[in-house]
This record gives structure tokens, sequence and C-alpha cells, in this order.
């Protein structure tokens, strides 16, 4: 019995007694993880999206008919309005009005969007009625706001007391070349080439330095954020539509009148699933282009972004994020093709409507 009792006492202190005296081991500090390494950011990105076409073929005498057409008054029906007039090459191709202002001094329902890069956008006009840049080209001659261009033979007859236009047309388009077709069909041929390569472009094809780094972080910021839902592609957008608030109530936002414009593609189908409904601008050069939105009810870049993460993502953007992603959309800023701007041409002052009198440099009067 007694030798049971010691073993016990032995077999206590051995396993976990401690005397007042003795100090506990010391469990050593455990060592704080470092960071994990950010994913790259070009796996980050993946194939959201791809670099303009460097290699598009083009009819470079169609596409000099169709820059004269661009800035030419005649189509008008009075001779005061052009293509240029609402879509400025010195504006990104887009507008500095909240909307257009038309034939006669009409004010237009909508801002109008950039003609830049427009080829590659799913359909055209931002309800989306054109199917292509033909069908675009067509709508504003006829449009009683815009061009009020009147019927074809009229508009042809204007373009055919230019001798110089039609001596050129005649030798893109063969003989008696001042037709309807020809005419929209030169219109479209500027049109395509339109693109603006941009440093983003540079860097979709390798180029680890044509962005700085705090473009590249707004691109990681553009990404994780959410904004590639909508705006990815060659265009950064415009191959899909959206409704304009999908998440938060845009209009309760913005305040105002409900306007016919605003019902977006349900003025195109009449189906209530369209109300609201536009087509997703591309981004290229948005830096260029204010006022923004269909409306053209943000003045600034970086509140359209908020707005935009608000109504559309749900999120309330912190300061820094907004200031990084507005540091990416600028890296969309391309530049013009060598041909695009008549030799000596000037364009429409900011804020200036339409007026009779003797067309500005670059664009052309009947």
């Amino acid at each position: 019995m007694r030798n049971a009792l010691i073993f016990a006492t032995i077999l206590t202190l051995g396993c976990g007694g401690e005397s007042e005296d003795e100090t506990p081991a010391q469990t050593p500090d455990t060592e704080e993880e470092a960071p994990a390494e950010p994913r790259p950011l070009r796996e980050v990105v993946g194939e959201t999206f791809e670099a303009l076409p460097e290699d598009v073929e083009l009819d470079m005498d169609k596409v000099l008919v169709g820059r004269t057409l661009f800035h030419h008054r005649g189509l008008s029906g009075d001779g005061t309005v052009s293509c240029a007039t609402c879509h400025m090459l010195s504006h990104g191709g887009a507008e500095p009005r909240v909307s257009s202002t038309g034939i006669r001094g009409q004010t237009g329902p909508i801002n109008s969007p950039t003609v830049l890069n427009a080829e590659h956008n799913f359909r055209q006009f931002w309800d989306g009625r054109a199917a292509d840049l033909l069908e675009q080209a067509a709508g504003p001659i006829a449009n009683p706001i815009e061009m009020d261009g009147g019927d074809w033979d009229g508009v042809l007859e204007r373009l055919r007391a230019d001798e110089e236009l039609v001596s050129a047309m005649n030798a893109a388009y063969g003989d008696d070349g001042v037709t309807q077709d020809n005419v929209l069909d030169a219109i479209v041929q500027y049109e395509r080439s339109l693109a603006t390569p941009s440093p983003f472009d540079a860097w979709l094809r390798g180029d680890d330095d044509a962005l700085n780094d705090e473009q590249k972080e707004g691109l990681r910021t553009f990404v994780s954020v959410g904004c590639v839902a909508c705006h990815r592609g060659v265009n950064v957008g415009g191959d899909s539509y959206q409704v304009m608030g999908a998440v938060n109530n845009y209009f309760e936002r913005r305040g105002g009148t409900i306007t016919e414009a605003d019902r977006g593609r349900f003025n195109v189908t009449q189906e209530e699933s369209d109300m609201h409904r536009f087509k997703v601008p591309t981004l290229r050069n948005v830096a260029l282009t204010p006022p923004y939105f269909h409306d053209g009810s943000e003045d600034d870049l970086g509140d359209a972004v908020r707005t935009m993460a608000y109504v559309q993502l749900g999120q309330e953007l912190e300061d820094a994020q907004v200031t990084s992603i507005v540091a990416f959309l600028n890296a969309l800023t391309g530049e013009l093709p060598d041909h695009a701007v008549p030799p000596g041409a000037g364009e429409p002052s900011e804020g200036e409507t339409p007026s009779g009198g003797e067309a500005p440099a670059g664009e052309t009067a009947d």
C-alpha cells in the first residue's frame, strides 16, 4: 500500500503538477503570415478584353469620300448640320452637350454616343434600333429634328452641286457615283476607319510598360469591383443591353421627369422587360466625351463611375476606388488615324448650335 502511494505521487508530479516557484514553459510566438501575393494582373484579366484589330481592310478612296460627306452640311435640309455637328472628333466622336442640337436649333431627346470604334458595337444607337453602321448612317439624315434632309432626290441634288465631291465619288464608285447607296456606303467606310488604338491595346498585346502603375491598379479595381460584367470585349462595352438601374433605381437618384428617351429599348420592342434598357456604351475614349449617360446627366467621369457602381452593382465606392478606376479609363484614350480630320479642318466649338450662314472650316456647305 505504501509503495502504491509513493508511485501515485511521483506520477502526479511528472504529469503536470507545478510548484509555486516553477515557471510555466513558454510557447514560442507564432510568426504572422506574410500577406499573399496578388494574382498577376494578366491572370486576373484573363480573356475579358480584346485589343482592336490592327489589320482592317479599307478602300481609302471611299474612306476619304466618306470623310467629306461626314463633314458635309448638304446632307441637311437647310445646309446647317453635318454628322460632325453632333459627333465631334475633337470631343471623342461625341458632343459636349446634354442632348443634340439639330436643324433649325431643335433640341433632340438624347446625348449623342461616340462614333469612334462604333463598328465594334453589336448594335447602333442607345436603344439598338439600327443593326449596323449602314442603318445608323441613314437615320439622322431623315430625322426631322436632326438633319431633316428630306427625300433622297433632294439630298442628292444638293450634293451634286459640289463639283469636287462629284469628281471624288465618281473616281471611287464609277460613273454616276453620287447615289443614295454610295453616299451611305462612303460614310460607313469612313466610320469604320475611325479606330483609336490606346495604351490599353498595347498592354493587351503584351507591352507591360504601356500602362503605368496607377492604370494597372485601376484595371485591377475595375475587374474586382465588377465593372467587367458589362464593360468587356474589344470595345470595353457595346456588346449587350442592360437595364439602367439594375440594382438601385437610377431615375430616382437622378431626379426629374421620366422622358420618352428614358424608356430605352422599350421604344423599339414595346416589351415591358426592355423598359429602361440601353445598349451598354463603349468606354473607349470615355475621358474625352462628357457629359455621360444617355441623358447627359453627369459631367464628371469620377461621378459617373460612382453612379454606375451604385445603380448597376449596388456598391458605394470609396474615393480611392473611384480615382483608381478613372486612372484606368484614361488609358482607353486612343489616337485618331491621320486621315480622320479633313485638311485645315475646324469643328463647331463646344456649345455652338447649328445655324445658317457660312460653314466653318472642315464642314462643307452645299
